[in-house]
Parts: structure tokens; sequence; C-alpha cells
């Protein structure tokens, strides 16, 4: 049976522990609701962004279609962006995004750029052609570090390095529900049919000037998207990570508690019998 000044050892560092994950899910708490609306708040402007190229896709002959749009089939070689934290403590987040990169279908040569520590020691370990990595950052990710990431992708579509261009990323569903899933960035697909007005619309400038400027700003946008949405499952996964943690240790210190109050009155049961059978052998 354990000591008592073991059981005080053990319930003081299990206090200690929850007091550590007890601050971990305050901060992603306070955290989480700032990257939830901003992940919500930009979903309906690339959305709509998405509709207003598919709807001037409709419009343009097919010959003077952007190099977005153009497959590269003849070409074997893909690029793959892969976005996790920098550092870890969020429950199985970045073990499920890792297992994604795993399976990736690699068929032919692919390159890869990663944003965020745990995606870049983890591709590098797996002995992965990384050609670029980038810091997610502990904070909300900022507009301007998409523009680096863009001119990486532009270097390497459009001077026919290769065929497509896939994002691995945590999907963020819900507080409880985050999901890592590969959305394929380019070659930009726009064969659905959009309905439009009957009406006649203008644009100005022209529509073969227009496109190529939106569709990079669409490229742009749904890269920032990602990255938000990561950084907000990111937080929801570490706040119920860390309040699961914090509540395995207070339960810890329960039965710690338990098991100490049982041994402290089992030693003075037995000091009380010591003293009572040495009075008796006194008395004798």
């Amino acid at each position: 049976m354990a000591t008592l000044l073991i059981l005080k050892r053990r319930m003081k560092t299990a206090s200690n522990v929850s007091k550590t994950t007890k601050a971990f899910q305050m901060i992603s708490a306070s955290k989480l609701k700032k990257a939830q609306n901003a992940a919500e708040a930009s979903q309906p402007y690339v959305n709509k962004l998405n509709y207003l190229a598919k709807a001037l896709e409709q419009r343009i002959d097919k010959e003077n279609r952007h190099q977005y749009m153009n497959s590269q089939e003849d070409i074997k070689a893909k690029l793959l962006i892969v976005i996790s934290p920098d550092k870890g403590l969020c429950g199985g987040l970045v073990t499920n995004l890792l297992r994604e990169v795993i399976h990736y279908n690699n068929t032919g040569k692919t390159y890869y750029i990663t944003i965020g520590k745990k995606a870049e020691r983890a591709v590098a370990s797996l002995n992965k052609e990384v050609i670029a990595s980038f810091p997610f950052g502990t904070s909300l990710p900022p507009f301007e570090t998409v523009f680096p990431i863009a001119k990486l992708i532009n270097e390497y579509f459009l001077g026919k390095k290769v065929s497509e261009v896939t994002i691995l990323s945590t999907k963020f569903t819900s507080v409880f529900s985050q999901t890592p899933a590969q959305n394929p960035l380019l070659p930009v697909r726009l064969e659905e049919k959009v309905e439009t007005d009957k009406s006649v619309t203008l644009f100005e400038p022209g529509i073969d000037y227009l496109l190529p400027d939106l569709l990079q700003h669409y490229l742009e946008m749904v890269i920032y998207q990602s990255l938000l949405e990561s950084y907000a499952s990111e937080q929801a996964s570490r706040m119920i990570a860390m309040k699961n943690a914090t509540d395995n240790a207070l339960d810890i210190i329960s039965e710690l508690k338990l098991e100490y109050n049982k041994t402290r009155q089992e030693k003075i049961t037995n000091e009380l019998l010591d003293i009572t059978g040495g009075s008796q052998i006194t008395y004798e």
C-alpha cells in the first residue's frame, strides 16, 4: 500500500496538471469564439466568388479560358498543401490529419508545402519532398500569409511543374466536430451550370480582363478560408481535449484522496492498537 507521503505527492502532481490543463482550456475557449466568427463570416464571400466565377466562365470562349481552368493531364506531378497547428495538445486533430497525408493518392511525384510545425516535422520524417514550410502561428492568421503561398502555387502550376494542387486541412464543422478534408484547388473546376437571370448583364471592364483577377482572388480566398477553419478547429479541439484532461485529473485526485483517507485511517487504527496493546502489557 502506498505511503501517505507518496499519495500526497501524487495528489499535488495531479492538482498541478489540472491547473495547467484548465488554463489551456480557458485560453482556447477565449480564442475559439473569434476564430469561429471569422471562419463563418468569410465562407459566404468565398461561395459568392465561386458563383461569380462560374457565371463568368459560361460567357467566355473555351479558347480564352484562364490557365487556372486548364487541366494538365500529361504532367504526372502534384502539389499538396498541408495545414496543421504549430503546437500539440489538441486531441487527435494532428494524428487524423497526418493519417490523410500517409494515405494520400501520391501516384507519381508529389511536392509538399507545409503550414505549421507539426506538418513540417511529420512530412519531413516521411522523406517527402517539401518545397516550402511556413509557421502557422498561435493567433488568428492574417490575410498577408496567403501571398507567398499563392506565389509558389502559381510558380508550380502555371509553370507546368504540377498538374493539380490540393489543400489538406481540417474542416471546422462545429465545436465538437473537426474532420480532415482534401480540397482540390487547381485546376478550377467550373463545369457546373449556374442559373442566371434572363436579363442582360454587362461587365465593366470586359470579362476577359476581369476573370484572371477574379480567379486569382478566388484562389487566395480559398487558401485563407482553409487557414481560418484550421485555426478554429485547432482551438475547438484543444478546448475539448483540455477539458477532458482536466476532468480526468480531478477524477484521479478524488480517487487519491479516498485512498489517502483510507490509508491515514488505517495508520491511526494501527497506532491505537499498538498503544492499547502496550498499555495492557505494562498493566500486567
